[in-house]
């Protein structure tokens, strides 16, 4: 399982966090999708191997700006993914 984070520039408030979450729920299967408007971050829990291009291509048409993208080995744990 993998996770991507991404630094996310111009969410404001929580209606910028859903819009975030929807779009990409629209276009990839994953387990979990969070956006943080304080952290500016999205984490992505999914099985698709994903590139920043693939980001890019759902998050440019929204106006928010990706200022990092990173990915690393999701963890299950008790209460959900890590």
């Amino acid at each position: 399982m993998n996770k991507y984070i991404l630094g996310i520039d111009g969410m404001r408030c929580g209606m910028c966090e859903a819009h975030v979450e929807e779009e990409v729920k629209k276009n990839i299967k994953a387990k979990k999708v969070k956006a943080d408007r304080l952290k500016k971050e999205l984490v992505i829990i999914s099985e698709l191997e994903l590139s920043l291009d693939d980001f890019h291509q759902i998050l440019d048409s929204t106006g928010y700006k990706i200022t990092h993208f990173r990915k690393e080995e999701a963890v299950k744990g008790l209460f959900g993914w890590k």
